[in-house]
């Protein structure tokens, strides 16, 4: 089992284009979705994404319908390798609280179910503190039972389960007091 020691938590620089890119594909080939990071498959290219994720911290910069957040890379110590995704969205659109919450995270589909996303989750809630926040959304697809597991583990608290009818599903809400 891993330790918060094994990893660390940073911001995206080209120094893990490679790796963001080969984290793209392999979520790709896994058919799978990324939880807050549908822009780097939309964009496919590490190098874009990452100058993007600079825009979106500047509120001077950041796009149109989008609110003012700041990725991080999870990187494992020890090879140095990206095994999570996490995005701290500094406050709220109508959609995000919602649906989205203040967080969103992807663990790479070969690193899951080994505490990993557990691990992130926390690294990433004293950064909440320090935009300020006093208590933090998160939200997950209901029966998802992984990304569930995770939020309670860090504190989370249910708030309701809601109906997201562009995507047609249901969405577990829940609150993280930070104080």
């Amino acid at each position: 089992m891993y330790s918060s020691d094994d990893f660390m938590l940073i911001e995206p620089t080209e120094e893990y284009a490679d790796q963001i890119d080969e984290f793209r594909v392999e979520f790709l080939d896994w058919r799978n979705t990324f939880s807050g990071f549908a822009s780097l498959l939309r964009m496919g290219d590490a190098k874009k994404w990452i100058e993007w994720c600079r825009r979106q911290k500047n509120p001077a910069l950041v796009d149109p319908g989008r609110v003012t957040a700041t990725q991080y890379l999870y990187i494992r110590k020890s090879d140095n390798r990206l095994v999570g995704l996490i995005q701290v969205r500094h406050y709220f659109d109508e959609f995000l609280e919602k649906y989205g919450g203040n967080i969103g995270y992807s663990v790479r589909p070969d690193e899951r179910r080994k505490g990993i996303g557990r691990l992130m989750f926390r690294a990433v809630l004293p950064e909440c503190r320090a935009l300020g926040l006093e208590k933090v959304i998160a939200c997950c697809r209901d029966g998802n039972v992984g990304a569930e597991n995770t939020i309670r583990a860090n504190g989370g608290e249910l708030i309701n389960t809601v109906y997201e009818p562009n995507r047609g599903i249901w969405v577990k809400r829940f609150s993280i007091d930070l104080e």
